[in-house]
């Protein structure tokens, strides 16, 4: 399996790790990048990071019906039943989790942010909430702190909550088509290469 990377200016002042498609039933974030991706942007200030699609899958859980986002190894992973939600026989068990991991350990991220559906909220862990306010200001949505329910071996307690890394979780609003939405993205994608 080969996850697609995409990087926009190597060289930037600060390293910012962009992810779509976590859950493969929420595709959207992969439509934002590529359609970024195809605005040819030079001579950004930071370099941005991007993974259009994690997930190959068109399910929630990835082709071993793992949720991408419980099998990371943090503190709070749990080994849970089998359903959507279900983190994998053990922490960093997926493909796709050893990539995001081994992609992290080589680069000092100065933020991450993933895109999600369906909660129309800017959730974030560790140091993020001047960055979630922004992507708030840029996207319309409010900050929320917390997402409402145990989330045992999420990314945003990996990257956010043990490694200190900035995490901001966009849950976009699912009843939008993508493109009516693209416009702040492209917005909000152009903050974080030129002004962040």
């Amino acid at each position: 399996m080969k996850i697609n990377l995409k990087i926009l200016n190597n060289s930037g002042l600060k390293k910012i790790l962009i992810v779509g498609v976590f859950h493969g039933d929420e595709p959207q974030g992969e439509y934002f990048i590529n359609e970024y991706l195809k605005l040819s942007r030079f001579n950004t200030k930071n370099s941005l990071f991007f993974i259009p699609r994690l997930n190959k899958n068109n399910l929630r859980t990835n082709f071993n019906k793992v949720d991408l986002n419980r099998n990371f190894p943090t503190k709070n992973w749990t080994f849970g039943k089998k359903d959507d939600y279900f983190g994998g026989t053990t922490p960093a068990s997926e493909y796709e989790t050893k990539f995001l991991i081994d992609l992290i350990d080589k680069n000092n991220f100065d933020a991450i942010v993933t895109i999600h559906a369906p909660y129309k909220i800017i959730n974030y862990d560790g140091p993020a909430v001047e960055l979630a306010k922004k992507i708030s200001d840029i996207l319309g949505y409010p900050v929320q702190s917390d997402i409402g329910y145990p989330t045992p071996g999420s990314f945003g307690t990996y990257c956010g909550v043990e490694r200190k890394i900035p995490t901001v979780t966009i849950e976009i609003d699912e009843n939008k088509a993508p493109v009516e939405l693209l416009e702040r993205f492209t917005i909000l994608f152009d903050y974080l290469a030129f002004e962040y």
